[in-house]
């Protein structure tokens, strides 16, 4: 591809010769995917889109996501995005996308100039709803007075701002790059221009205890928030707190008082708990994230993206490479995928259960077959046993976990390993 064509690829939809052969090889895989097999999916669950914009201005000492701390070349990042879109484009063919979740890193990073171009350019390859949900992940460091609008401007609908605290300590010690100050400008400024804004909090923090934890959240409620979501601190591995864990974290029977009482506020101002971690007042839930939790596809593409994509006799997952520079490199070569497989019968009822049981409300039992294409007895088994134990409730036409099986929801999905 030329560097004339990569430099106006963001703003068009043209393709060039080497894009043609992209797509060809592409479409050569078409026969290999659709051929026979054990599951039976009468059509295609919804398809959602996620874009991957790895960079942050210092990487959070907690996060374990696909993020890395410098300057982004944006112009050259997005050529890189849009040609592995093209090379994706013949595994979607004809699906409508419902939602566009950008998310990092920190996609606020990137100019609101680019992500309209980035935008354009999706519109012109993929069929959006006319509704489509189109998400933005922002950090309140890198807020400036108008740069909201202009993202809205551009098309985006939700903005997900990562406030984590709304304490100065609290930020330093979570190394945050921004304060409370600028939260609260950024919340101010996100409640003007968004009808929908969803406002990350985490609570279980280093220091942290129960007064301080409802603090955050009565802070956060005083924009009355369409969507809140509310996360517990975890460990991850490879992350800097894994291999030096900060002092002062709260105990498990802390962080449990601090997971009620946070819920209890939320529900108090009117917000309805409909999965785990995420509050939402009526027709403000995620439907991005819902799609996940109901098992429906997505195509991710961008440094590290993961994708889930059915066919009729067959689900696939991908991953993208996860390094920046060696991504754009394979990327422009129509070669982003750094890992590729279908995912096993066996693992189907694990991998369903593990999404659809973190709902509130639990799951109509048709959805199963529908998007697994397996038939309602393969799980019967982790049901009963559920059932039995206290942890699920499978009467009626719906499943979900029982209030009891939602404070152990580990034990409840372990439930439907392969081996249980």
């Amino acid at each position: 591809m030329s560097a004339a064509n990569r430099g106006q690829r963001p703003g068009g939809s043209s393709l060039d010769a080497n894009d043609d052969d992209v797509l060809r090889r592409a479409a050569q895989r078409l026969p290999e995917l659709m051929r026979g097999g054990i599951l039976q999916l009468p059509e295609p669950p919804p398809l959602a889109l996620y874009v991957h914009l790895p960079w942050c201005l210092r990487k959070c000492p907690y996060c374990d996501f696909n993020s890395h701390a410098g300057d982004p070349d944006e112009r050259a990042y997005l050529d890189a995005v849009l040609a592995d879109l093209d090379a994706a484009l013949p595994l979607v063919w004809g699906r409508r996308v419902r939602s566009v979740f950008i998310g990092g890193g920190t996609p606020s990073l990137f100019a609101p100039e680019s992500i309209d171009a980035l935008l354009g350019a999706l519109r012109a390859r993929l069929p959006l709803s006319g509704d489509a949900e189109i998400t933005l992940e922002a950090n309140p460091g890198t807020f400036e007075r108008e740069r909201f609008a202009a993202y809205a401007g551009a098309g985006v609908t939700r903005l997900s701002l990562g406030v984590q605290s709304f304490d100065d300590v609290m930020l330093q010690r979570l190394g945050r790059v921004h304060d409370a100050a600028q939260a609260r400008a950024a919340l101010d400024e996100a409640a003007r221009v968004f009808a929908t804004f969803n406002i990350d909090l985490m609570f279980a923090l280093p220091g942290q205890d129960l007064a301080q934890a409802c603090a955050d959240v009565r802070a956060a409620l005083a924009w009355a928030p369409p969507h809140l979501s509310l996360y517990q601190l975890t460990i991850e591995a490879q992350t800097a707190f894994a291999k030096r864990a900060p002092e002062g974290l709260p105990d498990a029977d802390a962080a449990a008082d601090m997971q009620l009482a946070v819920a209890e506020l939320a529900a108090r101002a009117g917000l309805q708990r409909y999965e785990v971690s995420a509050y939402a007042r009526q027709g403000h839930a995620c439907r991005h994230n819902l799609n996940y939790w109901e098992f429906g596809d997505y195509l991710g593409i961008g440094a590290g993206a993961h994708s889930k994509l059915s066919f009729a006799h067959r689900i696939v997952r991908q991953q993208r490479v996860r390094q920046p520079e060696r991504y754009m490199a394979g990327a422009l070569r129509g070669n982003a995928v750094e890992d590729e497989h279908e995912v096993a019968r066996r693992d189907l009822p694990f991998e369903f259960m593990l999404n659809a049981l973190r709902l509130r409300d639990g799951f109509d039992q048709a959805l199963y077959p529908a998007r697994t294409g397996l038939p309602p007895s393969t799980l019967q088994a982790g049901l009963q046993r559920g059932v039995e134990r206290g942890l699920l409730d499978a009467d009626g036409a719906r499943i979900r976990a029982t209030g009891r099986g939602w404070e152990l929801l580990n034990s409840a999905i372990e439930l439907f390993l392969p081996d249980a």
